[in-house]
């Protein structure tokens, strides 16, 4: 039998519904890909009995003719999506061994529509992070390595040699998916979390429009910017999952009622006509001579699959990343104030409660929440919420209105890089500058602060054969076009996977 985890998600649901093989097969070989994957510490929990009963239960439902559109797809769950009866931490201390009594809506959709639960993956610790090292469980591992780096896995299941991030946040969800161990995986951006891990992974990642999937029954970081999405192998696996995890959800009150399309059929369609926009301003000082290239490879593939490139300008990008680092702290630290060790989680004992607060947080937060809660509060504080937040949120709105003139002069989409570089190792920017590491987001903050859709799509390899990737930006909800436009740049540039399985 071929190896049922090299397969698509599409690939899978033909090879079910032609009853190739079981449900049961197919979660059994993720199974055991999970167990002998650990030393990549993707996944913080594995739920292999719940994965097996779902998959009895899906090939009864095949049996009987009566299959869903996920039927028996077995799927990995960021550790920020609340499951019911099944652990959920955000990556954190603080919130223990919390395990929610209901389900996030994203999640009971996937379920509705008859996907499997292999486990929780692993993310930087509340989404905080661009690099999947702040997790309370530990680093992720990027299943791509570079030449020469010796990276393994000794007697004692560590890694050996030097091993590189998957990105961040959701760097489990990317990790997995690059690593076979899942068919596609459960995500959340809020300033580049799907979209970077995707690019550094060779896997596919949209973001989309604010407001298209519910929020709801999701650990919160910045309420305004989080959105959920999904990570796969493929463009059109992502417009699969795409389907089921969107739609209007009464208990998200910034959820949008509108009809969820068939995102899958726009995949394959022609780019003939389209105009696609290129923002001289995302051509930044220094940018590395491999993604200058591989963005004029993109523009060379979608001109000729008919598409006419466009040059556009946004010239309020240089102050979105300042404004993103004002906007995202100052929600956080708004959100996380609920963590206080009196109603769930962690508790650490005081003097008094105000003690008791303090020592808990001390302790249940890592150093980058704790960061971000400060310069949240500060920004926020008498004396500084005009001259910082209120200033960004205005910069915000001024982002958003360089996007929509450009949309409404006709422009169908926008393309950019998604990274100024490839994977870096575990270790190289989590030192004393945070700023190196924000920087990395400097292609995808202007997507959340204007609530638009984005896609990442691996679209090259730089100089040590490490994925790179390419970012779309759509208007608001027609994420149709871009994976209209992703699968041209997929077609044009191959799909990617890692040259040795050096985990397992």
């Amino acid at each position: 039998m071929t190896d049922l985890t090299a397969l698509t998600l599409a690939e899978a649901r033909a090879g079910l519904a032609k009853k190739q093989f079981s449900a049961a097969e197919l979660t059994d070989a993720h199974i055991v890909a999970v167990e002998q994957a650990r030393a990549l510490n993707a996944f913080v929990l594995e739920t292999p009995d719940h994965a097996r009963q779902a998959a009895a239960k899906a090939d009864a439902r095949i049996a009987a003719g009566d299959a869903r559109p996920l039927e028996g797809i077995p799927l990995a769950i960021k550790d920020l999506f609340c499951t019911n009866g099944f652990r959920t931490t955000a990556c954190s201390r603080i919130l223990g061994d919390f395990t929610p009594t209901y389900e996030s809506t994203v999640t009971s959709q996937l379920w509705r529509d008859g996907a499997v639960m292999l486990g929780k993956v692993n993310n930087d610790e509340f989404a905080m992070g661009s690099s999947n090292e702040t997790s309370c469980f530990g680093p992720v591992a990027n299943p791509w390595h570079r030449p020469g780096s010796n990276v393994g896995v000794g007697a004692d299941g560590k890694i050996t040699g030097t091993a590189l991030v998957p990105g961040g946040s959701s760097g489990g969800s990317a990790s997995a998916v690059a690593a076979s161990l899942c068919l596609g995986a459960t995500a959340t951006d809020t300033g580049g979390s799907i979209r970077q891990p995707a690019a550094f992974t060779g896997t596919v990642g949209i973001k989309p429009t604010y407001g298209r999937c519910s929020r709801w029954g999701i650990v919160a970081f910045a309420s305004s910017l989080d959105q959920a999405g999904p990570i796969a192998k493929t463009v059109r696996d992502t417009a699969i999952l795409m389907r089921a995890m969107a739609g209007f959800d009464p208990k998200d009150t910034t959820s949008v009622d509108r009809e969820v399309p068939d995102y899958e059929a726009s995949v394959g369609k022609s780019v003939k006509g389209m105009r696609i926009g290129i923002p001289k301003e995302y051509a930044i000082e220094g940018m590395p001579a491999e993604i200058a290239a591989l963005w004029e490879r993109g523009k060379a593939w979608l001109k000729d699959a008919g598409a006419e490139m466009v040059d556009i300008s946004l010239p309020h990008t240089r102050y979105a990343l300042p404004a993103y680092y004002i906007v995202a702290p100052a929600e956080a630290s708004s959100n996380l104030a609920r963590y206080d060790g009196v109603r769930y989680g962690l508790r650490v004992p005081g003097r008094d409660i105000i003690d008791t607060y303090e020592q808990t947080r001390a302790e249940g937060f890592g150093a980058e929440v704790r960061r971000r809660i400060m310069i949240g509060t500060y920004v926020l504080s008498a004396g500084y919420y005009d001259a910082y937040y209120v200033r960004a949120q205005k910069v915000r709105t001024l982002i958003k209105r360089d996007f929509e003139d450009c949309f409404a002069a006709g422009v169908d989409a926008i393309l950019t890089p998604a990274t100024p570089s490839a994977a870096f190792a575990i270790g190289e920017k989590s030192g004393a500058d945070p700023i190196e590491m924000y920087l990395n987001d400097i292609f995808t903050v202007t997507v959340n602060m204007a609530g638009l859709p984005g896609i990442a799509v691996p679209a090259g390899v730089d100089g040590q054969g490490l994925p790179l990737g390419l970012q779309l930006i759509g208007r608001p909800f027609d994420e149709e076009t871009l994976f209209t436009v992703g699968q041209v740049i997929e077609d044009a540039a191959g799909r990617f996977t890692p040259p040795a399985r050096w985990w397992a």
